[in-house]
């Protein structure tokens, strides 16, 4: 397995650098990958996404559609976009410290 520093710190990553430890993950490490996508600042907006993946994906073992993610944060597809530059998928999951989606997240 690949690893990968973030916030002075270690951590092993599958291939396309999504956390493999759900259990390190600390909001350092979100602001790192959050500064990798040129992202400087994580608003509340961030956080509240941020933290409803985490929820979901520590109670459920899998990270939520998109549309639950939509209904919950009250965010159109337009704004998850504004806050993730890569995308619900790509940059959301990958900042909360949860592995890749397996499916339509």
């Amino acid at each position: 397995m690949a690893q990968m520093e973030l916030a002075g710190n270690t951590y092993e990553v599958d291939e396309n650098g999504f956390m493999q430890e759900t259990s390190r993950w600390t909001e350092d490490v979100a602001k790192a990958y959050a500064k990798l996508e040129k992202v400087n600042e994580l608003t509340e907006e961030h956080w509240k996404a941020l933290n409803y993946l985490r929820t979901y994906y520590l109670a459920n073992g899998i990270c939520p559609m998109i549309r639950r993610l939509i209904k919950e944060t009250g965010y159109n597809l337009s704004k998850l976009y504004q806050l993730f530059p890569k995308g619900p998928a790509q940059s959301a999951c990958k900042w909360a410290g949860v592995p890749k989606p397996t499916g339509c997240v």
